[in-house]
């Protein structure tokens, strides 16, 4: 119609100019908002830039994460044997602090404030930790969580830290942490009867160090059932553990051959027990294993590391989750 309005309102000259002009508009492609909400949503950048399909790749937009090479992956395996070994090792451990609470009845009412001091909880909390870090690393190297797998490295570090700390403290404290042994080795002597596991820890110093006591064998007298005073039949006596030979005939354990030790004068007593002290063994025995304890806390360290290590490197080539 517009084409008619022109012709009829132009003369014939300037309509027949017009003719190479109507026939390019002719030619334009149609397009209308309808054909173009067929094609593209709005949302792509194809639609956006006008990009042809055939140039249009959705990696340039958003980028797959690349596939992990072979070596990642028995990195991350590795990584998941590795903490699995440590996690059965932490349940090991928890179930035997457990098994000895319950053994023991020290979760029940009138036994429960005495639990802070049983050996046991230190196997509970520690296999708790362990388990727990373990975990956190097993799945986040099986499912390549980044978040488990800070976790883990985070536990791991502050355990190390810890490690060192306490390894400062012994450098630099070593008079006061001596104090502190002597209490808790007096502690024990008073609660001997009490307490099954440190009655079992003490006979095995006593006897795998020849000892008897703290400084000597008399200061077992600070024991209530083992005091001359006590009523009991063990009174003035001192532990079996503290004999110069424990077994009779060779074969049977006599609990009686230090009976009335302590009535005796000390040569008469060290013709039976052992008048030396364990404090003193004791620091001697920690002197001679120094280099025993240093290299086990080496291959502790390095085992951390190791895992450490092998979670950065999992971390690195993980998803980003969602």
């Amino acid at each position: 119609m517009a084409l008619g309005r022109a012709r009829r309102s132009r003369p014939h000259g300037e309509s027949t100019r017009l003719l190479p002009q109507a026939s390019k508009l002719v030619e334009l492609p149609y397009s209308s908002s309808e054909d173009d909400g067929d094609g593209d949503d709005g949302c792509s950048p194809a639609g956006d830039l006008d990009l042809p399909a055939a140039e249009w790749d959705p990696e340039m937009w958003w980028p797959v994460p690349p596939k992990p090479n072979a070596f990642s992956q028995c990195v991350r395996y590795l990584a998941f044997l590795w903490n699995l070994l440590f996690l059965l090792l932490g349940l090991l451990t928890l179930a035997v602090g457990v098994w000895g609470l319950l053994a023991k009845g020290s979760l029940q009412g009138e036994r429960l404030a005495l639990l802070g001091s049983d050996p046991m909880l230190l196997f509970v909390l520690a296999g708790l930790g362990a388990s727990a870090v373990s975990l956190a690393g097993c799945l986040g190297a099986l499912r390549s969580s980044p978040c488990l797998l800070r976790f883990f490295v985070g536990a791991v570090l502050a355990f190390a830290g810890l490690e060192v700390l306490g390894g400062l403290l012994l450098l630099v404290a070593r008079r006061r942490l001596r104090d502190a042994l002597r209490d808790a080795l007096l502690l024990c002597l008073l609660r001997y009867q009490d307490e099954p596991d440190l009655q079992f820890l003490v006979d095995e110093v006593q006897r795998s160090l020849q000892c008897c006591g703290l400084g000597s064998y008399r200061d077992w007298e600070t024991n209530p059932y083992f005091n001359c005073s006590a009523p009991g039949v063990q009174a003035c006596s001192v532990p079996a553990s503290c004999c110069l030979d424990p077994w009779q005939n060779g074969t049977i354990a006599n609990t009686q051959c230090a009976f009335g030790a302590l009535r005796l004068g000390d040569v008469a007593a060290s013709t039976v027990v052992h008048t030396g002290g364990c404090v003193a063994q004791l620091s001697t025995w920690l002197h001679g294993q120094a280099g025993g304890i240093a290299a086990g806390a080496a291959v502790l360290v390095l085992l951390e590391a190791a895992g450490v290590l092998m979670a950065l490197r999992c971390l690195e080539t993980s998803r980003p989750e969602g």
